[in-house]
């Protein structure tokens, strides 16, 4: 799945590598692999130019 941190629009976008409990594990584009506590970040999900 393709993410974008909430906070931080410099990260660029985020592939989920792994979830495990609350600990994701995101592999962002300008910050390399990132652990993120999803009880505390709420990723936003990236379907990209794809509209329902």
């Amino acid at each position: 799945m393709l993410v974008r941190h909430p906070d931080r629009a410099d990260w660029g976008l985020g592939q989920v590598q792994s979830v495990i409990g609350s600990r994701v594990t995101v592999n962002f584009e300008h910050a390399g692999k990132v652990v993120i506590d999803s009880k505390r970040i709420s990723l936003v999900p990236d379907f990209g130019d794809f509209r329902p």
